[in-house]
């Protein structure tokens, strides 16, 4: 995976209607975008942009998120969003401590530049990755990338 950035993170977001915000204190260990199809659902039909941040780098600091996990899977991811607007903004994996954090969700998202692109394997033609960037067909455990 991609290495840690050094640069210094206080980020803030929330949901659409303001109901649940949170804080970004610590610097993404990845940035990316995620073309599998599961995150092509939560999308509406686009990758999903996410910064993968530390658990001591992120607070929820206004009202509490709703949580889903799909009950017909054996590892199923938790997706917290707003119970009132239905705003997705973070996953968290059950095979690590690491949050998922949606960037769309964030107050200032125009700073954001992905450094890898991963499932790009499951990725409609119409999905763009921006040149340069290592792209994965599937989660780059392995280091498969084209």
């Amino acid at each position: 995976m991609a290495a840690r950035t050094t640069e210094k993170t206080h980020e803030a977001g929330g949901c659409y209607c303001g109901a649940v915000r949170y804080a970004v204190t610590a610097p993404a260990l990845v940035k990316g975008q995620c073309h599998c199809r599961a995150c092509q659902h939560i999308a509406g039909g686009g990758p999903q942009y996410f910064m993968l941040i530390p658990p001591d780098g992120f607070a929820w600091t206004k009202g509490q998120p709703a949580r889903f996990a799909r009950a017909d899977l054996d590892q199923p991811v938790t997706r917290f969003f707003c119970a009132v607007c239905g705003t997705h903004m973070v996953t968290q994996r059950p095979d690590q401590a690491a949050l998922v954090v949606k960037v769309g969700t964030l107050d200032d998202p125009s700073r954001f530049r992905p450094h890898v692109a991963i499932c790009h394997g499951a990725a409609p033609a119409f999905h763009s990755v921006p040149p340069g960037i290592p792209v994965f067909e599937g989660l780059p455990v392995g280091r498969e990338g084209r």
